[in-house]
């Protein structure tokens, strides 16, 4: 799978849980998830639990906790898929 193809899946379940007040157009590889796309704590585990569905990998805390930007999901999703 491309980078650009893994990218435009993660934004595709990250934009199931933006709230009203932000645009599909805001996510982007520098958008913090808390801070810029207002993500609450609850619907972060529902895109780790998304996620792990989508890229079929096992996401550990130590990998939620480091998760801060889309870049960092990012990351940790190729550094997951190149392990398997």
């Amino acid at each position: 799978m491309l980078k650009e193809e893994k990218y435009q899946k993660l934004k595709d379940i990250i934009k199931v849980y933006l709230p009203e007040d932000v645009a599909v157009t805001d996510i982007s590889k520098d958008s913090h998830l808390m801070n810029n796309l207002n993500i609450n704590s609850a619907n972060l585990v529902d895109i780790v639990l998304d996620v792990e569905d989508a890229f079929d990998i096992r996401l550990e805390n130590e990998d939620m906790e480091n998760m801060q930007t889309v870049g960092d999901a990012m990351a940790i999703i190729d550094a997951k898929l190149a392990a398997k």
